[in-house]
């Protein structure tokens, strides 16, 4: 008798989330079209066997898992390339970044981390607008942030973002984070408010700004050799299920965003919208930075960005 093909599916959240939500949709369908000839394993949260949110890379680069998700940020120190959807204030809004990372751009995204790491990418999940929570006072304008003790992703240019806002900037993983606010050891970090409140960020933290200052996707990848290894049919419906639960999982997106902010006000905490002033002051305290990524990656890969 042939053995099924196992499929381990991994993730750093609880089921609840909408990336689990679209593991499971994608198992559900690949169930559905092959039965028993494939046998697929959730390991929705790695971080609660005492795995770092980080660590997914290495499951699922070295085969321990078979596919999982990550925010893009984390690969930067090894595909350089990808600092360049770090840049604050690249997208202007949702419908811009998805049009960017389905087309042009995020096709040549995945053949550099494909160059590089064991990895087959077959979309991107949304992660979205990242906002600013912080316990110490409402920020209006990058002058509040002076001094700030902020979390920010695994990568240069968002540490070097909110230098330039004035920000103590603290690459660490999420799992350090996390224990950092719980003890009040870290003023501040940034997010979307879906994981702010997913990992009970707005029980510490009393002050929200919706900054929007990145947009964050987080690739689908898959352990290569594996993936390679697949029937083709199996491969060509992991394809279709992978660019399903895009879709699936960024309609969840809208509906979190609008949830978590309830949750937040819900729970007394002070939310800022910046006005359009405010807003500017943010991207000219970065302005340095934008200026300096012309020469970094060059004139062709900004023209990849369509217009919003």
């Amino acid at each position: 008798m042939t053995q099924p093909i196992q499929i381990r599916m991994g993730g750093y959240g609880p089921p609840t989330t909408g990336f689990s939500k679209s593991l499971k949709f994608i198992g559900d369908k690949l169930e559905a079209e092959f039965g028993s000839r494939v046998d697929i394993k959730y390991i929705w949260n790695i971080m609660d066997f005492g795995f770092k949110g980080e660590d997914i890379l290495w499951l699922v680069e070295h085969g321990l898992l078979t596919l999982g998700y990550q925010s893009s940020s984390y690969l930067t120190d090894r595909v350089p390339e990808l600092g360049f959807v770090d840049l604050p204030f690249l997208f202007a809004n949702n419908t811009q970044a998805r049009a960017a990372m389905d087309g042009e751009l995020g096709a040549f995204l995945v053949r550099k981390i494909e160059e590089r790491i064991n990895y087959r990418i077959l979309g991107w999940f949304e992660n979205g607008f990242r906002h600013i929570s912080n316990k110490l006072h409402p920020i209006h304008v990058p002058a509040d942030m002076a001094g700030m003790k902020i979390r920010v992703l695994p990568s240069e240019i968002q540490r070097r973002t909110f230098e330039l806002l004035g920000a103590v900037a603290m690459r660490m993983d999420l799992s350090e984070a996390i224990k950092m606010v719980v003890d009040g050891t870290l003023d501040a970090q940034e997010n979307p408010l879906a994981n702010t409140v997913t990992y009970g960020v707005h029980k510490f933290h009393k002050y929200h700004t919706l900054s929007s200052h990145f947009y964050i996707s987080r690739p689908i990848f898959f352990h290569r050799t594996s993936f390679d290894s697949w029937p083709v049919e199996l491969q060509q419906a992991m394809q279709q299920a992978v660019t399903d639960a895009v879709a699936f999982q960024r309609k969840l997106a809208i509906e979190e965003h609008k949830q978590s902010l309830k949750t937040i006000l819900d729970a007394g905490c002070e939310v800022v919208e910046l006005t359009a002033k405010e807003h500017a002051a943010f991207v000219e305290a970065v302005q340095p930075l934008l200026n300096d990524a012309q020469k970094m990656y060059g004139e062709a890969i900004f023209k990849m960005v369509p217009k919003a």
